[in-house]
Parts: C-alpha cells; sequence; structure tokens
C-alpha cells in the first residue's frame, strides 16, 4: 500500500489541481512532482511567473501566494511502480474532499492532472459531494508517461486556469 502526500492548500484556493498518486520518483523525495522529466513545474513556473529553480518549500508557497490547492485523488492504494494504468482498483481510497471543500470554500476549479485523475475524481468524488460551482476539468498529464503532446501543447491547455485566478 502506498499512500499520498497531505494537500497544499490555503484558504483563498481557487483552483485545486489533483494527481492521481504520486509515482515512486515523488515518494522517494517525499515532493510532488519530482520525477525530472515531470512538466508540471515547468508548466507552473510559466503559468505563475515564478523561478523554476526555487527550492522546493518555495515553489509551494508560489502556489499558495496564487491561490491553487494541489493535492491527490487518492489517499492510499496498491500500485507497483509508477504507472497509473498499474493501480489496483478494489484498493483505491480516495482523500477527504468533503473535508478540502468545506476548509477551501473558494475553489470554482479542480483541474485534473491527466485522465486517470480525472477518472478517478468521477468515480470517488463526483458522486458524494457538492461540487455547485465548480468547474471539474481535465488536463493533460504532465507525466513523462504521458509523450503524446509537446510541452507547449501541453503548457496551452494549461493556461486555461488563469481565467479561474483572476479576481
Amino acid at each position: 500500500m502506498i499512500e499520498s502526500f497531505a494537500p497544499v492548500e490555503t484558504p483563498q484556493a481557487k483552483v485545486l489541481i489533483l494527481g492521481s498518486m504520486p509515482g515512486v520518483a515523488s515518494l522517494e523525495a517525499q515532493q510532488y512532482y519530482a520525477h525530472p522529466r515531470n512538466a508540471f513545474w515547468p508548466i507552473m513556473a510559466g503559468l505563475l511567473g515564478f523561478d523554476l529553480a526555487l527550492p522546493y518549500e518555495q515553489r509551494l508557497a508560489q502556489l499558495r501566494a496564487n491561490r491553487i490547492a494541489l493535492w491527490d485523488v487518492l489517499a492510499s492504494c496498491h500500485r507497483p511502480g509508477s504507472l497509473d494504468a498499474n493501480i489496483a482498483r478494489d484498493s483505491e481510497q480516495p482523500n477527504d474532499f468533503a473535508g478540502l471543500f468545506a476548509r477551501c470554500r473558494q475553489i470554482r476549479a479542480v483541474a485534473c492532472n491527466g485522465g486517470t485523475a480525472y477518472a478517478l475524481f468521477r468515480r470517488h468524488v463526483v458522486p458524494l459531494v457538492d461540487l455547485t460551482g465548480m468547474d471539474v476539468l481535465q488536463l493533460p498529464s504532465t507525466s513523462p508517461a504521458h509523450a503524446g503532446k509537446s510541452f507547449a501543447a501541453k503548457r496551452a491547455e494549461w493556461d486555461v486556469l488563469r481565467k479561474y485566478l483572476m479576481d
């Protein structure tokens, strides 16, 4: 059984970005999106205008300062390796989204990082939590395993988050 991380959150969050479950590199580093070829941090640095070379804790602070929360759909699961396709469906345990949405009442968009995060969110969260006033978006995976789109194409699709971050 592997376990995800605590959420990165702020009560002012307007966007919640969700992965499925941290990969091996992230679990080993105890950091979201730690694989060096994952496009998440380069996309966020470009979107929010911060230096990609910032230490991890400062990158998290940039997310919070820009009203972005970060988490994974699953709290725990069985999965050999890092591929989402290897998650054992009968082991999926979702995180406490009712609690998160109670703490972060300004969220207007849930941005799923890839198809698996989107499917897991729809399966485990949508039936149980009131999402009135929130858009649920499926964005292209930032994982290096998702090589079907260029970085530029992924970045262009992730730019949709800008409209939710406006005042």
